[in-house]
């Protein structure tokens, strides 16, 4: 598979399902998931609640397809010009006299 095509693949939740803990943890409401992108997947486990679980991988999925296409989407720095005209509005803290 190219490239090319695997950006054209979102990633997407296969499967989430209950599971042992993985070795060398304790507790209980272990669950495994599946993410799929075309032939290539992850796997990981995750501690909790099947809901908690589902929404958790669903916002790893969202940050996985964010970033298949660069840094998009982020603020950009204030401009030097900017920070100065926000600082003129900024009034400094008159500290109270003894």
């Amino acid at each position: 598979m190219t490239d090319e095509l695997l950006l054209e693949e979102a990633y997407q939740i296969e499967s989430v399902t209950p599971a042992e803990p993985p070795t060398g943890m304790d507790g209980e409401d272990w669950h495994c998931y599946i993410i799929m992108q075309g032939t290539n997947s992850i796997r990981g486990y995750r501690q909790g609640k099947r809901r908690a679980v589902m929404t958790a991988v669903e916002e790893i999925v969202g940050q996985l397809n964010e970033r298949r296409f660069g840094k998009r989407g982020r603020p950009k720095k204030a401009e030097p010009a900017k920070k100065a005209e926000l600082a003129k509005k900024i009034e400094p803290v008159k500290k109270p006299t003894p």
